[in-house]
Formats: structure tokens, C-alpha cells, sequence
């Protein structure tokens, strides 16, 4: 098993940070290769054509072998969940009077194109809410996910994790589910994919859009996605010469194409050569490949799980283990603690985590060990409206 590789990491020795979930930290190797990419551009002339396409190619297939995908060239390279996001909703196929199935309080990313989509295609959008009642919460909001695909069904749009509590959704079943209605199943794989294991050949979603940032140990605004073949011939949201056949020949770029690069290519953003960025992401992706997913998903499990029963035995709630990824875990405080209370103490603390509506999450890396989460529990302890014994 992998061991804790904080010395990877900038981070203050003082800090206790668990809110990977928000924002990782850079690797130093990451950091580097920033650097080395801002100072590119000190030396222009040292910037050949071939600079601008071939350093993205092993990226693709970085990230095709981070997700089990055949095909490097169905990757993508976004700037933003929803930039992906909104090329996928562009080219869906519906028709009037179908349904596009959410999931209740989904990242806004994965909304606002759908909501544009129901509006320009007369679709509605269906919205499946999560269950009231705290025991088997989270298998039973799958069941009703599973109920809500019906025949009338033109997309199925969601997250592999919950981003504000960490439930896990079993995307198999839905993606099962999908091709037996002829639904077209869009994932958002942000709050999982690079610490969660993600298989497309089992999924088979029709995309998958990731932001860089966080599990995936990227810097901020770039992200990548990969397309199935029911995007092969799609338009995409913007017209990049970058994207067309033959852009390669800088002496024929006025030779006008009206043939994209094959297969997701046509989704890339525009200045997708991005000098600074693409080194970053590769050398993340590099290092996540060599650590392997199912490594970091298993550190961060046996990390937590010695704690977990802490948070309990203060009157929390916490999902069962089958339905939350290990690296992201929603804790329900009830009425035990004054929220804002708890805030400030673990800022003062400096223990960093985030609140999203009633539930603390905690979003462990390979940087955290037991005491992170010793100083976490510890506080959570002294900030119980009525303390243990």
C-alpha cells in the first residue's frame, strides 16, 4: 500500500488540510513544470508548430489509460466542467416532450447547459431528489435514480460522487439502464475521477468531463473529457482553427477545412496548446498513474477508517461504506454542533475542510495521515454542543 507522500506537497507543516474536494495542492513536480512553462515563452523563437500539438498527445493518453479508454484520441481537452459539459448538451439527440434525468442539488456546471437544452428543445428536465430519511439514504436515492430512466428518457446527466456529500452513485446499473432506453448518459467525473477507480469499458458513459484542479492534481482552468462515438460527428460550441484538419501546416491555414480533426478533437478549446497549463496536467496525471487510483482510493480508506466511528459516537451521521468513495466523506452533524461554532474553531485550528448545506466533507489525499485526523477529531470533540467523557 501506498504510504503518505506529504513531502510531494508544499504544504505548511502547521496546516492540516483535508478539502481536496475544493482545491488540491500542486506537486512539486506540478509546480515545476508550471514554471518551466511561464519561461517558455522568454524564448519565442525557440517555439516551433510542432509545440503547439504534439506535447498534448501524451496527455490524451494519459488520461485514456487513467479511465480505461482505447481510443486516446476520444480525449478532449476543456478549460471547465461546464465548457465540456455544454458541447455534449449542444449535440444530444432528443425530441420534443422528452426528459432529462438530474440528480437533486448537482454542481451548477452540470445544470445550466441542460436547463438551455430543455428550454431550446421543448424538454423537460426531471430532477430526482434526494430521500428524506437518514437510514439507506443513499441506496435508496439510487433505486429512484434507476426508476426515474424511462422510455421517454433522452439524457441521463450526473455525477459519479455527490460533490456536497460524497454519495457514490452506481453508474453500472445506470449506465445499464441508459442503453436499454436509448438514453444518452453524460458523466461528471470532477469529485472522483484520479482517486476513484472509473472504468469507461464497464460505464460506457457517452462522455465524461473532468475538471483539473482537484482530484486530479491539476492546476486551475484546464480539464479533460472524453467523448464516445455519439459525439463523433457533433458541432462543437466554438470553431477553432486549431481543431480542423491540417492545422498543422502553418503554410496552409488559409486553405480553409471544412473537416475537424477526428473523433473528440473537434471539442478542443481554442489555444488548447496551452503552454503552462498542458505540462502541468501531465506531469499530475504521470504521477497518479504511477501511485494507480485504486492505490490512493485504498490509502485514503484504511486512513479515515480508524476515525470514523469518532464522528459517530458524537451523534454524526455518515453513509455507508459501499455508497461514498473513501475519499470524500459527508458528515451529518445534526443538532450536535453549532455549525458556525465548529468553522471557527477548526480555522483557528488551521484544519481546512468545507461546508456545503448541513454536512462538513472531508476530502483526504495522500498528503494527510492519523494525525490530521487525530487534530480533526480532537476538535470536533472540544466543539460538541455537550462534550464526551
Amino acid at each position: 500500500m501506498l504510504t503518505c507522500q506529504k513531502n510531494r506537497f508544499s504544504l505548511p507543516s502547521n496546516v492540516t488540510y483535508f478539502n481536496a474536494a475544493y482545491f488540491t495542492p500542486l506537486l512539486d513536480v506540478v509546480e515545476l513544470a508550471g514554471y518551466r512553462g511561464v519561461t517558455k515563452k522568454t524564448m519565442p523563437f525557440e517555439v516551433t508548430s510542432s509545440d503547439f500539438f504534439d506535447p498534448v498527445e501524451p496527455l490524451r493518453r494519459m488520461f485514456a489509460s487513467l479511465i480505461h479508454a482505447d481510443e486516446p484520441g476520444r480525449v478532449a481537452i476543456v478549460p471547465s466542467v461546464s465548457y465540456g459539459i455544454a458541447n455534449a448538451a449542444k449535440n444530444v439527440r432528443a425530441e420534443r416532450g422528452q426528459k432529462i434525468v438530474l440528480i437533486e442539488e448537482q454542481f451548477p456546471s452540470n445544470y445550466y447547459s441542460w436547463q438551455r437544452t430543455a428550454d431550446e428543445k421543448g424538454l423537460r428536465l426531471q430532477i430526482v431528489g434526494a430521500p428524506k430519511e437518514t437510514d439507506g439514504r443513499a441506496a435508496q436515492w439510487n433505486e429512484n435514480l434507476l426508476a426515474a430512466i424511462t422510455s421517454d428518457t433522452a439524457v441521463v446527466t450526473l455525477p459519479h460522487v455527490h460533490w456536497a456529500d460524497g454519495t457514490k452513485f452506481d453508474l453500472e446499473r445506470v449506465g445499464k439502464k441508459c442503453r436499454e432506453v436509448g438514453a444518452q448518459f453524460i458523466v461528471d467525473g470532477t469529485q472522483s475521477v484520479g482517486a476513484l477507480p472509473f472504468d469507461v469499458s464497464v460505464i460506457q458513459p457517452d462522455a465524461l468531463i473532468c475538471s483539473g484542479y482537484k482530484w486530479l492534481l491539476g492546476p486551475y482552468s484546464i480539464g479533460l473529457a472524453y467523448y464516445g462515438e455519439a459525439f463523433d460527428a457533433g458541432t462543437p460550441i466554438e470553431e477553432s482553427w486549431m481543431n480542423r484538419a491540417h492545422s498543422d501546416d502553418f503554410q496552409g491555414l488559409v486553405q480553409y477545412q471544412s473537416e475537424y480533426r477526428p473523433f473528440a478533437a473537434r471539442y478542443n478549446v481554442g489555444e488548447f496548446s496551452n503552454f503552462i497549463l498542458i505540462p502541468m496536467m501531465s506531469a499530475a496525471l504521470e504521477t497518479i498513474l504511477d501511485w494507480r487510483v485504486e492505490n490512493i482510493q485504498e490509502y485514503c480508506g484504511s486512513l479515515s477508517a480508524p476515525f470514523l466511528e469518532a464522528f459517530v459516537e458524537m451523534g454524526c451521521r455518515l453513509e455507508s461504506p459501499e455508497y461514498r468513495g473513501q475519499h470524500l466523506i459527508g458528515i451529518r452533524t445534526g443538532d450536535n454542533f453549532d455549525l458556525e461554532d465548529l468553522k471557527h474553531a477548526l480555522a483557528k485550528n488551521r484544519i481546512y475542510v468545507s461546508f456545503r448545506g448541513e454536512v462538513v466533507r472531508i476530502s483526504p489525499h495522500l498528503y494527510n495521515d492519523s494525525g490530521d485526523f487525530e487534530k480533526l477529531i480532537e476538535c470536533f470533540k472540544q466543539n460538541r454542543k455537550t462534550k464526551l467523557f
